[in-house]
């Protein structure tokens, strides 16, 4: 077996070798499939992992909702009292949404991060989601695969550009499987390291790893895109000149969600309490506002699909995007486990299906169908929001389907990624990288 493989090995070299690669090129081919199979391994088994848990934890808290008029405020707190005990006593590093503490591992701490922080963010994660915590799945994943492939890059001795590159290719991975969104994922962990910049070095890895862990993932859980939508078709040029002011309407209230969030945040940061109980405190506050509005509660995607398809109201969607706002401050800002893409679709979808709604009131003749902009806002709103206008156009055509919808987005997100400046929800962006 060794021989055979050997000589396979030897012969494609030779055959890459006369179609001009180099052999410095052959050796990054080779780390680039190594790291791919890894990551791609990985983040499906990680991902499936974490839906398991969190389905398990959903039903249990479910029945603790049924059981009072309250109950949905008791699921809540309970979920942020686990959740903040578990994180601040067993590994503090897990709280909040995660992308940042593994973009400041990346660019602070040479990609080391502690085993027991996945796990720690699998747990409390799962319970800040199951309870009814509006936070989403991205944070956690990329912080669980982020971990444990830096773990195993320890376990190898890889220097740093190699754990580097199998950590960022796992964030894709898990992303990828659990958003059953592949070539977004990918795009995404390349691209949220920085505001004007790549991590190039981990493209190709990112997008193999992302492959095969959406492969895993959706062999168990099925293949179905998590959203869908009607049929759209991009025909009217004079629509145009609405996307771009969904863009800018959207640009502007991604600043203000980001300082909002980070107003609450700061405000939960002067509480004079421990932080094992500051989640709690969070999860009780959103409780009360659900009673009014249960709609904001866990990452939103019935709401979405709701808006996506022009069955939600759009005089609603305008208060609901504002509500999840504070929602999501709520649940995350006051360190609770959890991750803001899901809530920043929730929030785009509810200002565009809001501005569809309004623009077809306005203009009847050129509007030919409202929904179409709560996608729009997804998309742009995340793009002006995270300073990812390539993956967030690619992961919401992707999670919908709606491949029909690329110029609106690509106007729209164009405008939001620009009017938003370096403004964004994740703080340990840097600028570029260092060359």
């Amino acid at each position: 077996m060794g021989r055979a493989y050997h000589r396979l090995k030897l012969r494609l070299t030779f055959l890459a070798l006369s179609l001009g690669f180099k052999v410095g090129t052959l050796k990054e081919l080779e780390k680039w499939v190594a790291f791919g199979l890894i990551s791609g391994i990985i983040g499906g088994v990680a991902a499936l992992a974490f839906t398991t848990l969190l389905a398990i934890l959903e039903n249990l808290f479910n029945i603790l909702r049924n059981l009072h008029p309250y109950g949905l405020v008791a699921s809540l707190g309970l979920g942020g009292l686990l959740s903040g005990l578990i994180v601040y006593t067993v590994a503090p590093e897990a709280e909040g949404h995660g992308t940042d503490a593994v973009t400041r591992a990346i660019h602070r701490k040479w990609s080391m991060m502690r085993f027991r922080t996945g796990l720690v963010k699998m747990v409390a994660s799962a319970l800040t989601i199951g309870s009814g915590g509006s936070a989403g799945k991205e944070g956690p994943i990329a912080q669980i695969t982020a971990s444990f492939a830096s773990t195993l890059a320890s376990l190898l001795r890889l220097d740093v550009r190699d754990r580097r590159m199998l950590v960022v290719s796992s964030i894709a991975a898990g992303i990828g499987a659990i958003f059953k969104a592949p070539l977004g994922a990918a795009m995404f962990a390349v691209e949220v390291l920085y505001r004007r910049d790549l991590e190039v070095d981990a493209i190709v890895p990112s997008i193999m790893g992302s492959v095969i862990a959406h492969s895993i993932y959706c062999s168990a859980v099925g293949w179905e895109p998590l959203l869908s939508h009607p049929e759209y078709a991009y025909r009217n040029p004079v629509e145009l000149a609405l996307f771009l002011l969904l863009g800018l309407i959207v640009g502007v209230t991604g600043m203000f969600y980001v300082r909002l969030f980070y107003g609450i945040h700061r405000a939960f940061k002067l509480l004079k309490l421990p932080p094992h109980f500051k989640p709690f405190i969070g999860a009780l506050a959103l409780g009360l506002i659900s009673l009014g509005y249960p709609q904001i509660l866990g990452p939103g995607y019935e709401l979405m699909a709701d808006a996506l398809e022009g069955e939600c109201p759009w005089e609603l969607m305008g208060i609901l995007a504002l509500l999840k706002m504070v929602a999501t401050g709520l649940t995350i800002g006051s360190g609770g486990s959890g991750g803001v893409y899901a809530p920043s679709l929730y929030i785009g979808a509810m200002i565009g299906g809001t501005l569809g709604g309004l623009f077809a009131s306005l203009f009847p003749d050129v509007v030919s169908q409202p929904s179409a902009y709560a996608l729009i806002g997804m998309a742009s709103f995340f793009s002006g929001a995270a300073k990812v206008p390539l993956s967030a156009i690619i992961m919401v055509v992707e999670i919908t389907g709606g491949y029909t919808f690329l110029v609106p987005a690509l106007t729209a997100s164009a405008v939001s990624y620009v009017i938003t400046g370096d403004l964004s929800i994740y703080r340990e962006q840097i600028s570029r990288r260092e060359v």
